[in-house]
């Protein structure tokens, strides 16, 4: 079958990477791609929120499954455009329809999902530029640090946690006096939860799912989590202290009733559904939800699932999810992102990448990169590439992601130092 994936980062490289693999695939299309995509597939120049140019390039290239990888256009409604077109509505498609994609677009309706289905979250309210003096008020009723998660989409950059009430009223100001424009038009403030924050992934075709490994990833983008939020700058699969007892715990209370309360909502969900989670005590609260798979989580989730991974979507597109089979590798998978310097303020461009080929032991999956002149490969963004490598525990894996991260080189190469830094305890405990 002929296979188009919809993105440009470390997500749909390593998606990419894993599809070309299978037997299934005739052709695989990635729009608009990168400079480490063209190497397992065509590159497409386009918008991934132009519908209509997706339309002209699926016909044309007589695409059978369409793959989205970031969340704008499900949020903006690819997926409804393909359904309600006569010439793309046989045409497979992973990623929820619009109305589900505001389980991620909007953090409101989300919360308002969880509360409606019993799903543990974190207290909350919500307030718009008209109530601010509401907000402002209860504010005073929480204890620091606080909590604001502007309410649309805003780069993985909207949550802030300030230390003192004084700093969250400011920033609740600042927030609903447009800082993400539309995006912070609603203002989600929510109870701090104490724990250590994890992530898991289900495919699921909307009776069915599969539960995919887990994954932790780092946002901040200084060593001991310091700093801004980033997209985010590493990740570890699996978890140490995601036991088979506490991923049976995750699904009882998260992700069966969320499956309910999708179909009790009359949405047929088929694609990804990410879980932001945070463990309080011994038990999973939801922080957040996501319309697709995280990125860099995807860059260590993806290389451990050995099953046909296009099968497993072809199996979530056309309902027949349940008749397939994942197999996942027991190895341990760690990346760590490489950044421009600037990054997340502002990050350089354009600057000559070297060493690709001196790298032996990891996966590189190109996220901000372009092709320049001469087969040169340039920064094209704020993370360029994320360095992934298996080892038989996660110390092994990173010394060996570390490692090749040393052999590329570019002017301004920046990534964390200490990714796993929080998960050690666990493994001393195992």
């Amino acid at each position: 079958m002929n296979v188009l994936i919809l993105g440009s980062g470390g997500r749909e490289h390593a998606m990419a990477w894993k599809i070309a693999k299978s037997s299934l695939l005739t052709e695989l299309y990635i729009a608009p791609g990168n400079a480490g995509t063209s190497d397992v597939g065509e590159n497409i120049e386009l918008s991934v929120t132009d519908f209509k140019a997706i339309k002209k390039v699926v016909l044309e290239k007589k695409i059978s499954l369409v793959v989205v990888g970031p969340e704008v256009p499900l949020v903006e409604g690819i997926t409804d455009f393909f359904s309600a077109d006569k010439d793309l509505r046989n045409v497979g498609i992973i990623g929820p329809d619009k109305r589900a994609a505001q389980l991620e677009g909007s953090k409101d309706f989300a919360k308002q999902f969880m509360q409606k289905y019993n799903i543990p979250t974190a207290r909350y309210s919500t307030f718009t530029s008209a109530t601010l003096e509401d907000g402002l008020a209860f504010l005073k009723t929480m204890k620091p640090p606080y909590v604001l998660k502007a309410d649309g989409l805003a780069a993985g950059k909207g949550v802030i946690i300030p230390e003192t009430l004084e700093e969250a009223q400011k920033a609740l100001v600042t927030l609903l006096s447009g800082q993400f424009g539309e995006a912070s038009s609603k203002v989600v403030i929510e109870e701090f939860l104490k724990g250590i924050e994890m992530s898991v992934f289900i495919l699921t075709d909307g009776d069915s799912y599969k539960i995919l490994p887990s994954a932790k990833d780092y946002k901040r983008i200084g060593e001991g989590d310091t700093g801004p939020n980033t997209g985010g700058m590493g990740a570890i699969s699996p978890v140490p202290f995601v036991t088979p007892e506490y991923v049976d715990k995750i699904e009882a209370q998260i992700i069966i009733p969320t499956m309910k309360g999708l179909k009790a909502e009359g949405i047929r969900y088929r694609g990804f559904i990410f879980f932001g989670l945070i463990k309080v005590g011994n038990d999973p609260f939801v922080i957040e939800y996501n319309c697709r798979m995280g990125d860099p989580e995807t860059e260590v989730v993806i290389p451990r699932i050995k099953s046909d991974f296009l099968n497993l979507l072809e199996g979530a597109a056309t309902g027949t999810l349940s008749e397939q089979h994942i197999d996942i590798d027991p190895r341990t998978a760690a990346t760590v992102m490489l950044v421009s310097k600037g990054y997340p303020e502002s990050a350089e461009k354009g600057k000559e990448m070297k060493g690709f080929e001196q790298v032996s032991e990891s996966l590189v999956f190109h996220a901000g990169t372009k092709a320049g002149k001469d087969n040169k490969v340039l920064t094209n963004g704020g993370r360029v590439v994320s360095i992934t490598s298996y080892g038989s525990d996660m110390d092994e894996a990173l010394k060996r992601s570390y490692r090749s991260a040393e052999l590329i080189q570019y002017s301004g190469k920046n990534y964390r130092k200490d990714i796993g830094w929080d998960l050690k305890k666990y493994m001393e405990k195992a």
